[in-house]
């Protein structure tokens, strides 16, 4: 039972250490989420430890605090978050912009990538499995007024790399038996994009998969939020093109 309790609380300090992390964007220091557990910052760092010898975090610095690794977002992406609701207001935000009479599906995919980046506020893309070379995006803005690319040299790596359409959507195109797929740094496999991750859903015409829906933000991404929001717009999608 011990042992139980002891990984159970390892599960607790990563999911809390993340999602520290991921909401303020600084290393993360004992001190900072010792008050959770009503644990010393000592016990706290004795769990750093057992974590960052397991590869979950690792310190940027001789004595700063911790930040995930890709395996521990990987961890917490696939174990750790859960599945919220999205909002009664955001819902009525997307159903409103599909209310719009929009008659060409160029722009009706052009619309779903600006509702995805407005509700998500990271990068909203869109693919049509028909044209091979063709997306849609919006909200690269977004993603650049993150931390993470701040340096001017990052930042054009990433625009680079999403105006270099057939790599992205040739990714963004994968097939996948899950309902939403989620890339996280390496796993994209473009070296330019490793502090990314990338969040992907399809969307149907009848039984027919047409096309895939992504939001594409920094590592350090609100998961939970952004897999609700895509999946949840690749069903309104769908509704919509199945009226049609």
């Amino acid at each position: 039972m011990k042992n139980i309790d002891q990984a159970a609380r390892r599960k607790a300090v990563l999911a809390a250490t993340i999602n520290k992390y991921i909401k303020e964007a600084d290393p993360v220091s004992s001190e900072d989420i010792a008050h959770e557990f009503n644990l010393s910052s000592a016990t706290i760092r004795n769990i750093f430890a057992e974590l960052e010898e397991a590869g979950y975090i690792t310190h940027p610095y001789t004595s700063g605090g911790r930040i995930p690794t890709n395996k521990g977002y990987r961890y917490y992406v696939d174990f750790l978050t859960f599945k919220m609701e999205i909002l009664d207001k955001e819902k009525e935000e997307i159903i409103v912009e599909y209310k719009r009479n929009i008659d060409r599906l160029e722009d009706l995919l052009e619309k779903t990538s600006e509702v995805i980046a407005m509700i998500t506020h990271y990068t909203g893309i869109v693919s049509f499995l028909e044209w091979q070379d063709k997306f849609f995006y919006k909200g690269i803005s977004l993603i650049l007024d993150q931390p993470e690319f701040q340096e001017l040299e990052k930042m054009r790596i990433l625009i680079k790399m999403i105006e270099d359409k057939e790599r992205l959507v040739n990714i963004i195109n994968r097939d996948f038996n899950s309902k939403t797929r989620v890339y996280i740094g390496e796993e994209l496999g473009l070296p330019e994009m490793e502090g990314c991750s990338l969040i992907v859903s399809s969307y149907y015409l009848k039984d027919k998969q047409l096309g895939k829906l992504a939001v594409l933000g920094p590592k350090r991404m609100q998961y939970n939020h952004a897999i609700t929001t895509l999946e949840y717009i690749s069903g309104i999608l769908t509704e919509v093109l199945n009226r049609v």
